[in-house]
Formats: structure tokens, C-alpha cells, sequence
């Protein structure tokens, strides 16, 4: 027990610090964060703590609006993820959103495999749909760490395309805003992130029938 309050108390002794350290460097930074937001991003990532959004591209506060969840994915009967994507692009309006996924990612691996875990079974079967889509590809790779690291990466091309097909994207892209999705993964070993090349700024390369009419 003493170890969880000696944590507990270590973390807001380090929020005064941090909140000193800031105030030291520009006396007016919290009233100027105070007075509203205007990130250019949003960024969708996965909840693994080993992959802090704004320290992966060295941003700063105000400057990314994040929506995390396991595995990073774009499940269209979300309203938390909707929510946040809607504020996001009809708000703030953001002109980047990426999707980063990371190699190693628990949700992944989970999917490659038959264990029941408890509740999130039901999350993880949206991403065994990915394997499902690309089965016949990944059961080609032979070397399971090659396997994994490849699922990896079309499940964030999946989300991201999945994000061009929300009527909440496409509105924006009718209504001529600049928009524009990727697809990155964050390499845990190496501190590097990978762009898959997965871009869409409009709905020209979606199949037609997710090519929404408004």
C-alpha cells in the first residue's frame, strides 16, 4: 500500500513542479492555454501508455486534440470516437488527422490469437475483421514477429480509410474545408514514427458505394 501512496503523491509533487518549471519560463502561460484551443491536428492513437501523443512529435499543449482507445481504431457505432472527431473537424476544425498505431500493441496481438481476455473480446473482434479482410496475406508471412508487425500496419490503414467513409469527413471534404488523414505507425524500439502512405483528402479514392451524396 505504501508504494501506491508514495507514487500517488510523487505524481502531484511533479505537477507543481512541472506547473512552476512553465510559469518560470513564460509567467503567462496557463491564462494564454486558458483562453481557448486551436490544435491543427488530431491525433487517434492507441491507449498504450508507452506512446504519448504530443511528446512523439515533440508538440505542445494546445497544439494536439487526441482521442485514444485500444488499438487505435475508427469503429463507426463509437459515439466517444464520433464525438470527438465531430468536435474536432467542425469546431476546431483541424486540417491533419492521424491515425498512429504502434508495433508491439497488445490489442493487435491479441486478435492474431484465440484467448478469451474478458469484456474487451468484443473490441478485439473488430480488429480480428481486419485479419479477416487480409487473411490470405498474413497467413502467407511465415515468421510470426513479421506477421504481427504487418497486421499492425494494415490495421491502421483500415482505420484510416474507415475514417474518409464517416459522413462526418465527407461533409467537411463537400463543404471544400481542408482536410486531409494518415496513416502512421510508432516503432516503440526506436522512438521513430512510420508513415504508411496512407493519405486521403477527399473521397476520390474510396469505392463508390461509400462515396456519400448529401
Amino acid at each position: 500500500m505504501s508504494t501506491s501512496v508514495d507514487f500517488y503523491k510523487k505524481i502531484l509533487d511533479n505537477n507543481k513542479i512541472w506547473s512552476e518549471t512553465k510559469l518560470s519560463q513564460d509567467p503567462e502561460y496557463f491564462q494564454k492555454l486558458a483562453k481557448g484551443q486551436q490544435p491543427p491536428l488530431l491525433w487517434i492513437g492507441c491507449s498504450d501508455s508507452r506512446v504519448p501523443a504530443n511528446e512523439v512529435i515533440g508538440a505542445q499543449p494546445g497544439e494536439v486534440f487526441v482521442h485514444r482507445n485500444i488499438a487505435n481504431m475508427v469503429v463507426h457505432t463509437d459515439m466517444n470516437m464520433l464525438s470527438v472527431l465531430d468536435y474536432a473537424v467542425n469546431v476546431l476544425k483541424v486540417k491533419h488527422i492521424i491515425v498512429c498505431g504502434h508495433y508491439g500493441c497488445g490489442g493487435v496481438k491479441a486478435a492474431m490469437g484465440n484467448d478469451s481476455i474478458g469484456l474487451i473480446d468484443n473490441w478485439i473482434r473488430h480488429i480480428k475483421d481486419v485479419y479477416r479482410h487480409h487473411h490470405a496475406y498474413l497467413d502467407s508471412i511465415l515468421d510470426e514477429n513479421d506477421r504481427f508487425n504487418a497486421f499492425v500496419e494494415l490495421n491502421v490503414k483500415e482505420q484510416v480509410s474507415d475514417l474518409a467513409k464517416t459522413s462526418i469527413v465527407q461533409n467537411a471534404w463537400k463543404n471544400g474545408q481542408e482536410l486531409c488523414l494518415h496513416g502512421w505507425v510508432y516503432g516503440l524500439d526506436t522512438g521513430i514514427v512510420k508513415d504508411l502512405e496512407v493519405n486521403f483528402c477527399d473521397n476520390g479514392d474510396l469505392g463508390k458505394v461509400h462515396r456519400l451524396q448529401f
